[in-house]
């Protein structure tokens, strides 16, 4: 596998996964609402539409399905331009890629950016800062459900990955 192609690409996952999160937060925009904290959901639906924002909903798992997919098809062209050759070779790139951009949206986009970038700020919740500032909500969510649900998209591209090569 090529250390510098790996490293480039962690870098451009980053860009694409930053630019997906600033399209799919903030104002009224609920493509997310699951991810925020509960508190700041409730005070959201005082005065907005409530839609359903459990982790099993229908919205949240065709939501997390469509990305899982998109993120698995975008990992299986990393994971060959980088040089993976065999299933566990597709896997373990895109577990450490997906573990990557795990903790990259935990420490970096939640703990930094949607706690203090009012562009991520729902609608009504502007004066919520304690509650956008809750690190252990996003931490929870790295490391479960986030680390299983990285195995899915690892698991396709170490079998595309075998398939193709």
């Amino acid at each position: 596998m090529n250390i510098p192609a790996i490293l480039i690409e962690m870098l451009i996952f980053s860009i694409l996964f930053t630019v997906m999160c600033f399209k799919t937060t903030g104002k009224n925009n609920t493509a997310q609402i699951y991810n925020y904290p509960p508190e700041i959901q409730e005070e959201y639906f005082k005065t907005h539409e409530r839609i359903p924002t459990e982790l099993l909903s229908k919205r949240a798992v065709l939501t997390k399905g469509l990305a899982i997919l998109a993120f698995a098809v975008i990992l299986v062209m990393m994971a060959i331009l980088a040089g993976a050759e065999t299933f566990l070779q597709g896997f373990l790139f895109a577990f450490g890629m997906m573990a990557w951009i795990g903790a990259y949206d935990t420490f970096f986009i939640d703990w930094v950016l949607f706690a203090n970038l009012k562009r991520f700020r729902l609608e009504g919740t502007e004066h919520m800062d304690k509650a956008y500032h809750q690190k252990w909500f996003h931490l929870k969510g790295l490391l479960f459900p986030g680390i299983v649900v990285a195995l899915i998209p690892a698991a396709l591209v170490g079998l595309f990955v075998a398939i193709i090569k």
